[in-house]
């Protein structure tokens, strides 16, 4: 991690920290990144999002402990900044467990393409000549 870290940074190291131990408690968890932050910078709140989980968990699930590290930013307090992306981990690494991936074609209500379907063939029909609706209907097909 660098000097002056981002939200995101934290989360991935969190991450790491996760994968390296499975079997460690949140607790665990929390301990172990104050241990590593403390001392170092708060991240700038420009840069408070976890943008990378946008597809992968709802975004109220992702960002359920962004408010929490803008307090510990806001503060100056690690303790606030490291609980809020323990929410955050929390939060994703149970979506899939309780409800499926967000991937996954069953979830159709979460396929952002689906609503704008329709209006986007009317919009290739009218305004895409012949020809290159025939090649877009042969690479498709490929």
């Amino acid at each position: 991690m660098s000097n002056n870290p981002t939200v995101s940074d934290i989360f991935r190291r969190a991450l790491e920290i996760r994968t390296a131990e499975p079997s460690g408690t949140y607790a665990q968890l929390k301990v172990r990144l104050l241990s590593e932050l403390s001392g170092k910078p708060l991240p700038e709140t420009a840069f408070l999002t976890i943008p990378e989980y946008d597809n992968i968990a709802p975004e109220e699930d992702w960002t359920a402990g962004l408010p929490i590290v803008l307090r510990g930013i806001q503060n100056n307090d690690w303790n606030d900044v490291v609980h809020g992306i323990i929410i955050s981990l929390e939060q994703v690494e149970n979506y899939p467990k309780q409800s499926g991936r967000e991937d996954d074609p069953a979830k159709e209500w979460r396929n952002r393409g689906k609503s704008i379907a329709e209006a986007e063939d009317k919009v290739m029909e009218k305004w895409m000549p012949e020809e290159l609706m025939a090649m877009a209907k042969q690479a498709v097909k490929k």
